[in-house]
């Protein structure tokens, strides 16, 4: 694995990129994180201090992105709207971001000579297919603004590598969780907001029957996955997959975060979320052969580290 000398990465205050920060600097990266701090927090990146270079700022500021791109080897983009539900909410809001802010990444990249951009993509653009597991190759059937925008991104990268030559590898996440995912906003991850409820001894709403299923991965596994995407040559104009293979109902996730916690409690039914996927388990044998990751973190274990952090005093 070659070294990266300077990285941007973009959502780098937020709960995947932070990691993804941690990793670049220990790997002795020089790092610019551009942030607006409109879901990412400074207290991430401050133990980091004048180590990385830190911009306030947004995706969409064309200006902005082509100074903090120069000298930049890779970009990892990681800012976007992440939400399901806030898209179905504001779709216009969260397709600036999404698609513009993007495209404005892409340009400003390929503008200023950057080797390589890995962009954070989702498993949110297969939709219900009932066919299991998810696979690269499959059609996609995106059931809301959010995957539609994380799809179009996909579109926009193979056409600036075809058109410009610029290199880029599109992982899409399936249901990352760890430390630093913030429990306290109304989008948050499904863990984050489970651990909350079970280290205050409050119920949570599962929205539906609790039957969904879900392929959990830990945080640093996907900042692994980002690393080798931005590394290994055969990455390279591909889209990928960054899950575990493996899956879990909701009322099965919140009866093992029970256990863990010591705390039992009967979780309050709501009515289905528009947007929402039945069925989600990643089939990894594409990331596997072309960059030899898999995943190290088992979801008990990743379980058990996120509630001590979230036990942890601030």
């Amino acid at each position: 694995m070659e070294r990266i000398s300077h990285a941007l990465v973009t959502g780098g205050a937020g709960f995947i990129g932070s990691h993804l920060v941690d990793e670049l600097v220990a790997g002795g990266c020089r790092v610019t994180v551009l942030d607006n701090l409109s879901t990412g927090h400074r207290h991430n990146i401050d133990h980091l201090g004048d180590r990385i270079d830190f911009v306030e700022g947004d995706i969409r500021d064309e200006g902005l992105l082509n100074k903090v791109v120069k000298g930049c080897e890779v970009v990892f983009h990681q800012a976007a709207v992440v939400s399901v539900s806030q898209s179905v909410q504001d779709p216009s809001h969260a397709c600036e971001i999404n698609d513009l802010g993007t495209v404005r990444v892409l340009d400003a990249s390929r503008r200023n000579g950057v080797r390589r951009v890995v962009m954070a993509s989702s498993s949110a653009v297969y939709g219900d297919d009932p066919r299991m597991p998810k696979t690269e190759d499959m059609a996609p059937m995106p059931l809301s603004p959010y995957a539609v925008q994380k799809l179009t991104g996909e579109f926009y990268a193979s056409v600036f590598g075809g058109l410009y030559g610029l290199e880029t590898v599109c992982l899409r996440y399936f249901n990352v969780f760890g430390p630093r995912q913030d429990p306290s906003s109304p989008y948050s991850g499904v863990i984050s907001i489970f651990l909350k409820k079970a280290s205050a001894g409050e119920a949570p709403t599962i929205y539906g029957d609790g039957g969904q299923s879900r392929d959990f991965i830990y945080v640093k596994d996907v900042v692994r996955a980002n690393v080798l995407a931005a590394t290994e040559a055969p990455a390279a104009g591909q889209v990928l997959n960054v899950g575990t293979g493996t899956s879990i109902r909701i009322r099965d996730l919140w009866e093992l975060i029970g256990e863990l916690s010591n705390v039992k409690i009967d979780p309050v039914f709501g009515p289905p979320r528009a947007g929402d996927i039945r069925e989600s388990i990643s089939d990894i044998g594409r990331i596997r052969q072309s960059l030899g990751f898999k995943p190290r973190v088992v979801l008990r274990q990743g379980l058990i580290d996120t509630l001590a952090w979230y036990r942890a005093p601030s």
